[in-house]
């Protein structure tokens, strides 16, 4: 296991517990930026069965990592982090054609119909961008809202957002790197959009305060590219059907939220999101869910983790047939068969399989 530094336990845990359940024993590499946390974890598991010493942790930086991918010894990589990184650890992996499963990065979307609760959406949009200073692989980072509820959407929205400050109601931006991603995005659609809360003023290391923009052009980086900070973009369009072309047309296929009071419209959408998973009328409730299975398609990776697709992700499929008595009269599977014997196959799957005129 190979795991992220923004949830260093909830996100593991995800792989560790399945892996383990299905009978493997764990090396886990924690993030270099969180190797504490991977040592405790191995401590408290060791206190609790130290009679089985199946899950071990070794701490490093990339060189750490990819020397597990590329061990012949080694039965599955779980890999959490971002998709060039993936990239990566699968090259290593296809020496020995060892199988991963990848949860990479993402840019949700999230869509507001015209029949929404304004309000909850407004909430849940906020939440998803912001808390955890939107380090959330499954946070909202792009909006869509179709026109006849724009404008209250952007009021409740605005007025939430001018309310959260960083270093109140969520923390810094971890990575000193990111840092650098989230001023070129926020700039960018700044130059190109209008800002609505916040702005370049932000960014102010190791903070940034919520960014709200609206009218971004889709091909801008804040609309393409992962930002993994608290800034969002909204755009209006006149239908959902425009909202799920927009939401889709992303590399990435991670999570995604619908918001509609007409359930069977807001499934529609949701089954029709190019996505690994889609939350209605509620955000990243998903993740919250140990049943589903958690992953994406695209650049988001693949593979799944929780819920039973979790376990069978660290099982291996294995047939096994038994003769239970022999076919009477009949080897099929000798080269001491004769014609006569054919001839009885022949009747006999006829009797059983043929269709009856």
């Amino acid at each position: 296991m190979i795991g992220p530094w923004n949830y260093p336990v909830f996100t593991p845990m995800g792989s560790l517990a399945y892996a383990m359940a299905a009978g493997n024993a764990v090396v886990f590499k924690p993030s270099e930026l969180t190797p504490g946390v991977g040592v405790l974890l191995a401590e408290l598991f060791k206190e609790s069965v130290p009679e089985q010493p199946v899950f071990q942790v070794v701490t490093g930086l990339g060189e750490t990592g990819a020397a597990l991918a590329a061990d012949p010894g080694i039965g599955k990589i779980a890999f959490t982090g971002s998709t060039a990184t993936a990239k990566r650890v699968m090259a290593a992996c296809a020496q020995n054609l060892t199988p991963i499963v990848a949860e990479c990065g993402g840019k949700d979307a999230l869509i507001v119909d015209a029949d929404a609760d304004v309000a909850a959406a407004a909430d849940a949009a906020l939440w998803g961008a912001m808390s955890n200073a939107g380090q959330t692989c499954v946070g909202v980072e792009r909006v869509y809202v179709v026109d006849a509820v724009y404008e209250p959407f952007m009021r409740e929205l605005t007025s939430r957002a001018e309310k959260v400050k960083a270093g109140e109601q969520y923390g810094p931006v971890t990575m000193p790197s990111q840092i650098d991603v989230i001023r070129r995005h926020v700039e960018a659609a700044v130059e190109r959009g209008r800002a609505v809360v916040g702005g370049k003023e932000s960014v102010r290391p190791p903070f940034v305060d919520p960014v709200i923009v609206e009218d971004v052009p889709e091909d801008s980086p804040a609309v393409r590219e992962e930002t993994f900070g608290p800034a969002i973009t909204v755009r209006r369009v006149a239908d959902a059907e425009e909202a799920l072309k927009a939401a889709n047309a992303s590399a990435y296929g991670l999570g995604g939220t619908v918001f509609s009071r007409d359930r069977r419209r807001a499934m529609d959408l949701a089954r029709r999101m190019r996505t690994g998973m889609t939350a209605v009328n509620s955000v990243i409730s998903f993740a919250g869910v140990p049943a589903l299975p958690f992953g994406g398609v695209g650049d988001s990776g693949f593979g799944r983790i929780h819920g039973a697709d979790g376990l069978r992700e660290f099982a291996r499929p294995k047939a096994i047939s038994r003769q239970r008595f022999p076919l009477p009269g009949m080897n099929i599977t000798s080269f001491g068969r004769g014609q006569a014997e054919l001839e009885r196959l022949v009747r006999l799957v006829t009797v059983l399989h043929g269709r009856r005129r």
